[in-house]
This record gives C-alpha cells, sequence and structure tokens, in this order.
C-alpha cells in the first residue's frame, strides 16, 4: 500500500510556471533545410484549454519557434493520463509536477524530498545549478531531457488544530493521502498518521470537510480554495515548510535541436524571481492568526525527522543519492553550522 502523505492542492499545479532560428544538427532535425520542427506537446492543466499552464505554454511556444521547434499542443486535465500519452508516444513533449516527473529523471524528481530545500532562496540555488551548462548531463536519463523547472510553492501543513505541530503530535491524527508514492508509505508509518486516501481534486475539499485533521498544500490555495472553512475555528498552518513542489518539462531529447534543452532550462531559470514573488505574495494574504510560529526545539524534531527519512527513502532508492548530496552542500552553503554539515551520518 503506497500514500503519499502531503497531498497537494490543485491549484498548487495551476500556478506552476507564471513561468531568428539557430543553426543545428541532431537526428531529429533536418540540417539541409531551415523548416521548424513540429512537435507536440501534451499539456497538463486543471482548467482545460484556458489554464494557466496552457497559457504559458502558448508564450514559450514563441521561444520554441526562435530555437527551431514549431509547437502544438494537447490538453489533459488529469497528469496520469497527459503522462501514459506521452509514453506512448502520443506527444514528445511534457509537463508534470516533479513528484510525477521522477520516473523520467529521479534527479530532478528528488528535488520534492521532504525538508531538502526548506526556502526559496535554496530552491533557487539549486534550480539556476541545474541550468547551467555543467549540469546538461545530469538532464538527461534514457530517451528523456528535463528542459524546464519552475516552482509551484512550498507545502505547508494545514492542521485543524493549532496544538498540532510536532511530529509527535501528528500520531493517529487523519491525513489526506495520495497513493503511487512509496516515500510517503515509510512517512505515514514513522510519524505514525492515519493515512485517508484522497485524490488531488478532493483532498483540501476532505479538510474543509473536517473528514481529516491535517492536510498539505502551498499557500496560494488557501482563498481560491476557501480553506478557512477547514481551519476555523482552532486551527492554523505551520509555517515550516514541508517540502518544495515543482512543475518540470520534458521532452525526447533526440526530437529537438542539439541546443534546445539547454536555451529552454536558461529560460525557465530567468523567469524564477517573478514565479517566486507572485508565489510569496500569494502567502502574505493569509491572516495572520492563522499562522503557527513553531519553536526551535521543534524545527530541529521535523528537520531530524526529514533527514532520518531522506537518508533511509535515498537507501531504498527513492531519491536520487547525488540529488540529495547537491541540496546538503546548498544548505550548508546557506547556514554552515547546521549539524548535518559535519556529521558523519550524511547525505
Amino acid at each position: 500500500m503506497n500514500h503519499r502523505l502531503f497531498s497537494l492542492s490543485p491549484l498548487a499545479f495551476l500556478v506552476a510556471l507564471l513561468f531568428s532560428l539557430p543553426t543545428y544538427a541532431n537526428s531529429g532535425a533536418n540540417a539541409e533545410n531551415s523548416d521548424l520542427i513540429p512537435l507536440k506537446m501534451c499539456v497538463f492543466d486543471f482548467v482545460g484549454k484556458e489554464g494557466p499552464v496552457v497559457q504559458e505554454m502558448q508564450e514559450f511556444k514563441l521561444e520554441a519557434f526562435r530555437w527551431g521547434v514549431n509547437l502544438s499542443f494537447l490538453v489533459y486535465t488529469d497528469d496520469r493520463v497527459a503522462s501514459e500519452e506521452f509514453k506512448n508516444g502520443v506527444c514528445d513533449m511534457l509537463n508534470l509536477p516533479g513528484i510525477r516527473a521522477r520516473e523520467y529523471n529521479d534527479f530532478t524528481g528528488s528535488i520534492n524530498a521532504v525538508g531538502a530545500l526548506p526556502t526559496y532562496d535554496h530552491l533557487g540555488m539549486v534550480i539556476k545549478s541545474l541550468s547551467s551548462p555543467k549540469a546538461s548531463k545530469l538532464m538527461r536519463k534514457g530517451d528523456y531531457e528535463i528542459i524546464g523547472i519552475g516552482p509551484i510553492g512550498a507545502i505547508f501543513l494545514f492542521v485543524n488544530d493549532k496544538a498540532i505541530q510536532a511530529p509527535s503530535d501528528m500520531a493517529g491524527k487523519r491525513v489526506t493521502v495520495l497513493d503511487n508514492a512509496p516515500e510517503t508509505e515509510y512517512l505515514a508509518q514513522r510519524i505514525g498518521m492515519t493515512p485517508v486516501s484522497s485524490s488531488i481534486m478532493n483532498a483540501l475539499q476532505k479538510f474543509n470537510n473536517k473528514a481529516v485533521d491535517i492536510t498539505g498544500a502551498p499557500g496560494l490555495a488557501y482563498e481560491p480554495m476557501e480553506m478557512y472553512k477547514g481551519l476555523e475555528p482552532g486551527g492554523g498552518i505551520i509555517r515550516w515548510p514541508t517540502l518544495q513542489i515543482t512543475m518540470q518539462i520534458m521532452v525526447r531529447w533526440d526530437k529537438v535541436p542539439s541546443d534546445f534543452g539547454q536555451k529552454s532550462r536558461t529560460h525557465f531559470a530567468n523567469k524564477y524571481p517573478a514565479q517566486i514573488k507572485k508565489i510569496v505574495e500569494s502567502e502574505t494574504t493569509i491572516p495572520d492568526k492563522y499562522w503557527i510560529e513553531i519553536s526551535d526545539e521543534t524545527k530541529n524534531s521535523w528537520n531530524e525527522t526529514f533527514r532520518e527519512s531522506r537518508i533511509a527513502l535515498r537507501d531504498q532508492k527513492v531519491y536520487n543519492a547525488k540529488a540529495l548530496t547537491l541540496f546538503r552542500k546548498v544548505r550548508c552553503k546557506v547556514d554552515s553550522s547546521l549539524a548535518e554539515c559535519t556529521s558523519k551520518d550524511r547525505e
């Protein structure tokens, strides 16, 4: 039985990516003429054809045109269906939430590792690093290449009782979970929570309807998803991110010009500051009364729970070991006083 411990808001995925023809020689390109390469993209957007992800991809189409590719779109409101169509060759480009993209690239798919990137500064450093040409080899795995990573937002825990703050407080509490994520079964068992199977579409509704005690969501979900319904009368939002969620774009690399992936990664990395600004603005709209400021002791408890979990899940091949090492180095660059920076038992 696989459970996803912290389910994600539908809106989390919607705001992701608030994101002269080149000369090339490539097996997927015709070097003898300057014709554009026609390419279909499976676009995952909950709203459908009028959704914001589709709009962003329409803007990206203009960039792709300059790089030698003529994009057309097939739009899906279910990420699982979009992924299957991609696998079956219906399209050669796809966008997915990072946790779903892991099956195509476990390195970038490990960005969502619990507690690995505590702040948007940490995440920004990682995305900048991975957009560098030096990291290009890491972006390819088999037939696929990650050509863009954008932030969706940090996942915070929404609880129906402000007394629920530390991992030990959550034992026996009902939490929304999604399936098909092996690491979340481990986390659920470790913390001792009671999983309530949910879909992405109904997880937050279950919290609002009091069917669960805890759910995970980005701050931007608060207003449109009317999260105050679940927070009242005595609930709150723990101001300590559990993980970072990203939207990732992938392509069959042999279908595009040889420099397409690098140009695309640079393009999306350059959009990061503007994307984060919108995400932070959405978090500041949440009334102060709902935010729960936890003690340093509780933060340390969470950090240790996350660290031990990452190591265990690395050993289970759920998280990529090299990726976790990179994330640790980023954390230690930001704060060299962290115990993990000198610990022998580290990622």
